[in-house]
């Protein structure tokens, strides 16, 4: 799997991470009251460490920590941009969007 960010996804993201840096960032597909594990939402964690099952992947950032169990609802290639209209990040890939309003969260 591939993920690269944006310029207007890395100048938000900076930030946030100078101002954690004991944290890691993670691609965390959320399955939390969607009723299933295929109804999950995609959303970017600030988390203390990686849990057992993470999945380290180099991008064009900082290394963005994965679940590899939920790797198979993810596409190969994605990116991360920032919607400045709606302040919130995207993740997309050349076939999809897979979120247009992504948050991110400090876990």
């Amino acid at each position: 799997m591939q993920v690269t960010f944006s310029k207007e996804a890395i100048e938000q993201l900076t930030p946030k991470l100078n101002d954690n840096k004991d944290r890691q960032l993670k691609l965390k597909y959320d399955t939390d009251g969607c009723g299933c594990v295929m109804s999950g939402v995609t959303a970017l964690w600030l988390v203390e460490q990686e849990d057992q099952g993470d999945v380290k992947l180099d991008t064009n950032l900082v290394p963005l920590l994965v679940e590899k169990t939920k790797m198979v609802f993810l596409d190969e290639q994605l990116t991360i941009t920032y919607n400045e209209a709606a302040k919130s990040f995207m993740l997309k890939s050349p076939s999809q969007i897979l979120n247009p309003r992504m948050s991110i969260l400090l876990k």
